[in-house]
């Protein structure tokens, strides 16, 4: 099996794809249910697999990159990214409920797919401004701040306060936080939000 080494490389990656890998990747940990489950299943060695899969998903969606093209700019073997290009994001329900025993460049795909998905239908590969009162609070959040980031990027624009729970529900379609729809958790929050400080406080109180 031929492995292309980066130093062969025909191209660097973009700062761009770069960033969305990145995303990627930690959405589809979310997706798993956090680094500390992985922890819980000593399966961090998981973690070299997802980033190559989170990659190659991006170039080849975003820049129509062959699969060869993929492996040579990240220095894996063209079948390890053919592999990861034809898995199934659908055959990961029974893996995503606890039945572990395996993450392969299989499994690594079909996440990294799953994770793509939901980042492109959320629009949440756009950049997240968010103000510097917003990022002390984020602060208060450590592990959960992917979400509370993801949050924050939705409802930029929505005015405060909030009374319709629909409208917001409406507005963070997509979000998952550890593997429940963000709008059952709306749905044991009480109205009405003041800011989104307090938005961010009822979602983790809730879940």
């Amino acid at each position: 099996m031929e492995i292309i080494t980066p130093e062969n490389a025909k191209k660097e990656i973009s700062k761009e794809v770069d960033e969305k890998a990145r995303k990627v990747f930690n959405y589809a940990i979310e997706l798993l249910g956090g680094l500390k489950k992985l922890i819980e299943f000593r399966n961090l060695t998981w973690l070299p697999s997802l980033a190559e899969a989170s990659y190659s998903v991006v170039l080849k969606n975003e820049l129509m990159l062959t699969a060869r093209e993929i492996a040579e700019k990240l220095g894996i073997s063209k079948q390890t990214v053919e592999n990861i290009l034809k898995a199934k994001a659908e055959k990961l329900e029974a893996f995503l409920k606890g039945e572990i025993e395996k993450f392969d460049e299989h499994k690594a795909g079909s996440l990294a797919k799953l994770a793509y998905e939901k980042l492109k239908q959320s629009g949440m590969f756009e950049s997240v401004e968010i103000s510097k009162q917003q990022a002390e609070e984020l602060k208060k959040f450590d592990a959960d701040i992917a979400w509370a980031v993801f949050v924050l990027h939705a409802i930029k624009g929505l005015d405060f306060p909030i009374n319709d729970k629909e409208t917001l529900k409406s507005k963070l379609q997509g979000i998952e936080i550890k593997g429940k729809d963000i709008g059952e958790v709306i749905d044991n929050i009480d109205f009405p939000i003041n800011s989104p400080a307090e938005l961010l406080h009822k979602i983790k109180e809730a879940i």
